[in-house]
């Protein structure tokens, strides 16, 4: 297994989930071993001395002028897991917390937070041993970090709280004791560097970027096959035409598609055909598709700065000089993830516009509502509802969070993020456009048996043999739940993108490389 160390390779997203998923090893270099030992150094000399430093010998956000005895450092560390942990609702993913860890670690691991080696250790060993603490999903402002989970998140630490352990939610103090460990104690300045941190945020968000991926090249696929369904024209895919208006994303999503359709039979069969120009849903794909591809590069470039950042306070430069700032606060990410959440929900939006053109009966071949017999039977006619429904759930989500901020703190922390909720929102609308995505599959597939034994292009067909390997074609009406759900697999494990990979292989080159430009970007 491949090694990522912590505090000294830059992450990537896809990196942090590796790890999370046990697919990467993280692990410590001599070299951060050594910086994370000299920083809380840093913070022992500054005790010593008896230098008023906010965090280590004072009181927490508007009790920052009361200062704490030395002999009571260790207590006030404590005391802010104890009084941070205060957020309510359901326990976030598993996944999402285990990311956390990660998060933090890598943060820790830099060498400017002031923290002791042996808490260093006992984090990784949570990670190592999938002990994962319980964080609830609410209750964070996202300003001076993510305070309420991130407690939650280190409870554990000191032996108490509650943690995923062997697919169980268990008291730590239980599952410490099997493993014959005790709790920490933490030295000053340790509490707060645990709790101060964007790392909920940044899970969420690292969570999105490599989700928003897969979504991303799954409408694109599925939106050809619904183009192929519907005798879509492959003229809006023209470089000629996206030369003149160079964005990265509309760029690469034409030149994908036109890749896709080149040299299709069915494409040909309707060359010379009347219609001057298509629905917007199907001439405008570059358009829309590429700009929540912006999106979502703009979303990467920005998560993948902050979770190589350090975003506690204070920062611990040296013994003499320490900064209390404002890196804890959620806004840089905050504002990149509602954008991101706006642009999934179009890629929901403009799908639900493609299933509803395919139920119109005006294609030539494609009868009305994708089945033969209507009357009797009502056809794919209420799976448009399902998708509607779904649209304007995404609608009401997109109310960007970080547009609102509460004081909070008696005044002292007066401008917050939000940016917690940013990440949640985004997280529910990708998982809503995927339920979209598996219905628009489905409603493309049934359109595209009707134009055999004309053949598509070898991706498309391979695409499709597939879907009809596990759904088959509908002559009437019958019990949905079952194809939902196998559709729904199929988009969710990413076996769109697969298929493509494994057929451009076999040319010798990636999927992408093949068929588009600009890949490098995406």
């Amino acid at each position: 297994m491949k090694t990522f160390h912590y505090g000294e390779d830059y992450l990537r997203s896809s990196q942090a989930l590796a790890i999370a998923k046990g697919e990467l090893k993280g692990e410590l270099s001599p070299s951060t071993i050594v910086a994370i030992h000299k920083s809380a150094a840093y913070v022992k000399t500054i005790v010593d001395k008896g230098d008023v430093v906010y965090g280590i010998n004072t009181g927490f956000g508007p009790l920052c002028t009361t200062l704490i005895d030395a002999d009571d450092t260790r207590k006030l560390q404590e005391n802010i897991l104890k009084s941070h942990a205060v957020g309510v609702g359901e326990p976030i993913a598993e996944e999402l917390s285990k990311l956390m860890l990660i998060l933090k670690v890598h943060a820790l691991a830099k060498g400017f937070s002031g923290v002791q080696f042996s808490t260093v250790e006992r984090i990784l060993w949570h990670i190592d041993q999938d002990v994962i603490p319980v964080v609830p999903k609410q209750g964070s402002v996202g300003a001076s970090g993510d305070l309420a989970p991130l407690s939650h998140l280190f409870l554990p630490l000191i032996g108490l709280g509650k943690v995923h352990y062997k697919n169980e939610i268990r008291h730590t103090a239980d599952v410490l004791a099997e493993f014959n460990l005790e709790p920490i104690e933490l030295g000053a300045k340790e509490g707060l560097a645990l709790i101060n941190g964007t790392q909920f945020m940044a899970a969420h968000a690292v969570k999105a970027v490599v989700e928003m991926s897969r979504v991303l090249d799954t409408a694109d696929l599925v939106a050809t096959l619904m183009i192929e369904g519907l005798n879509g024209s492959i003229k809006p895919f023209y470089k000629e035409l996206h030369q003149l208006r160079p964005y990265k994303g509309s760029s690469y999503v034409a030149s994908k598609i036109y890749n896709l359709l080149a040299g299709s039979a069915i494409l040909e069969s309707h060359k010379n055909c009347s219609r001057v120009q298509d629905p917007y849903s199907l001439r405008c794909i570059p358009q829309v598709h590429g700009a929540s591809r912006n999106a979502w590069l703009h979303l990467k470039e920005i998560i993948e700065t902050e979770i190589n950042a350090v975003t506690d306070n204070p920062i611990i430069i040296n013994d003499e000089l320490t900064i209390s700032g404002g890196s804890f606060h959620g806004q840089p990410i905050a504002l990149p993830m509602d954008y991101a959440t706006l642009a999934m929900s179009e890629i929901g939006n403009i799908s639900d516009r493609r299933v509803y053109l395919s139920l119109e009966g005006v294609t030539n071949g494609v009868p009305k509502l994708l089945m033969k017999v209507t009357g009797l039977n009502s056809g794919f006619m209420i799976l448009q509802y399902t998708t509607a429904a779904l649209a304007s759930e995404n609608k009401g989500l997109c109310f960007p969070s970080s547009a609102d901020s509460i004081p909070t703190s008696l005044g002292q922390e007066d401008h917050v993020s939000m940016g917690s909720i940013s990440g949640r929102k985004l997280l529910q609308v990708i998982e809503n456009v995927d339920k979209i995505l598996s219905i628009e599959l489905l409603c493309a597939a049934q359109a595209k048996d009707f134009h055999a034994p004309l053949v598509s292009t070898p991706i498309i067909e391979k695409l499709h043999q597939h879907i009809r390997t596990r759904i088959p074609h509908l002559e009437e009406d019958q019990p949905m739940q079952d194809i939902l759900d196998n559709a729904l697999e199929f988009v969710k494990k990413g076996d769109i993108l697969r298929i493509a990979n494994d057929v451009a292989a076999q040319q010798g080159v990636s999927y992408k490389e093949a068929f588009a430009e600009n890949f490098e970007n995406f």
